[in-house]
């Protein structure tokens, strides 16, 4: 198997967890001390008490939609960013909206050794595809690669025929984007004759890596593994060439807690991926990301000793991922207030080919072309991404609750 990006990924679990909890209480102690909004959440906690798991599962989880709630109540940050602004080099806007810092250093989002541990090296040129426009997407893994020592062709989202041109100019071995992107790139190449070959790797994100489409790249000669991050925390977890399970990234602590609850699961039961990460700019104590995952038993084959996890098996609530993008259901509200027109709505996610595709299906008295010609460009509007559009009688949809339909297969 491949080296390792530092010894620490061959650490003992039980010197690792000793680490970690030797550091928590003066982390949190800094969190309360810096931060009204943890100082108000953990009210009645002892910092020095957080020694072991059992001590870290008593505090609340904080929840994405409560943290949504708090920025709205005190924006930006809702009272978590501990101290001031001060040598924060970037500030973001991610849907929701949720607003983040960004924390300082050259990799502040941990993403170096999930590159390394993809196959990327010093003096590699990496193709990044995602998103740089609002959001911390495009900078996650820019800094790590930039980190690592690698050059960035900063690529973003479209543009494809650019792309492809700068492909065959600048000749990048590796790839960072969603997975089905990487699929249109290559495609886009072989159709205008452009050389496209020279990318032999890609560390992907921001959806689902299908068994099928790994395969497909395989064929193709580019070796594809993908990591776990958001905007808040970071790079969480990464495959390595083993292929056998998202290894936990240094410098985390991660939880699989009931969904809706504070309590850890048992290992190998699903439930919801709760991350504490050591960001003094930014502390995220039991953090509840929504996400659904599983603890895999054992340790990796290539060696690396951390916790790992069965990777994103959808979500603890109905925000959903598409094409790298959450949609979440206070959207769906936005436009029905932007159309009284229409009544109960449901958006249903699934795959068409190697991509994902939304359709809105909305119940209406009148079914009106215009009327669905504007909530299609209401939901590109507030969601940013394309959908099509059904309107369906009155009564035609589920009395269940449900306003977001996943219906992809992660099987």
């Amino acid at each position: 198997m491949s080296d390792m990006f530092d010894a620490r990924e061959r650490q003992d679990s039980a010197e690792r967890e000793q680490d970690l909890f030797g550091r928590l209480p003066d982390f949190i102690r800094h969190a309360v001390d810096k931060a009204p909004g943890w100082q108000q959440h953990l009210n009645g906690f002892e910092p020095g008490s957080v020694t072991s798991r059992g001590e870290l599962s008593r505090l609340p989880v904080l929840r994405k939609s409560d943290l949504m709630a708090k920025q709205k109540e005190a924006p930006p940050f809702g009272g978590f960013l501990a101290g001031t602004l001060e040598g924060v080099e970037r500030v973001f806007m991610s849907p929701g909206p949720i607003w983040e810092p960004q924390a300082v250093g050259d990799d502040p989002w941990n993403g170096a050794r999930a590159l390394h541990a993809a196959g990327f090296r010093k003096g590699d040129i990496v193709l990044n595809a995602f998103s740089y426009h609002l959001t911390p997407g495009g900078f996650i893994l820019d800094s790590g690669a930039r980190a690592l020592g690698c050059s960035v062709f900063p690529a973003g989202i479209g543009n494809t025929d650019m792309q492809v041109e700068a492909i065959e100019v600048f000749k990048p071995s590796g790839y960072v984007g969603t997975p089905d992107y990487l699929k249109v790139l290559l495609d886009r190449g072989v159709e205008a004759g452009r050389d496209v070959s020279s990318i032999k790797r890609a560390l992907v994100s921001g959806g689902a890596l299908f068994p099928s489409l790994r395969q497909e790249y395989a064929d193709r000669g580019v070796a594809v593994a993908q990591c776990y991050a958001t905007a808040d925390l970071g790079v969480i977890a990464y495959e390595s060439e083993a292929q056998d399970g998202m290894i936990v990234n240094e410098d985390y602590i991660v939880e699989i807690v009931r969904p809706g609850t504070n309590d850890p699961v048992p290992d190998g039961e699903v439930g919801e991926l709760v991350v504490t990460c050591f960001n003094r700019t930014y502390p995220l104590i039991r953090f509840g990301t929504g996400d659904l995952s599983k603890v895999v038993a054992g340790t990796s084959a290539c060696g690396r000793t951390n916790m790992r996890l069965a990777g994103w098996m959808g979500r603890a609530d109905q925000r959903t991922k598409v094409k790298g993008m959450f949609v979440d259901p206070v959207q769906i509200a936005e436009l029905q207030k932007a159309h009284p027109q229409i009544g109960k709505a449901r958006l249903t996610v699934k795959r068409a080919g190697e991509s994902d595709a939304m359709v809105l299906a909305a119940e209406c008295a009148s079914l009106d072309e215009a009327l669905k010609a504007a909530v299609g460009q209401s939901l590109r509007d507030i969601t940013r991404l394309k959908g099509d559009i059904e309107l369906v009688p009155v009564g035609s949809l589920p009395n269940d609750g449900k306003v977001i339909s996943d219906e992809r297969d992660y099987g």
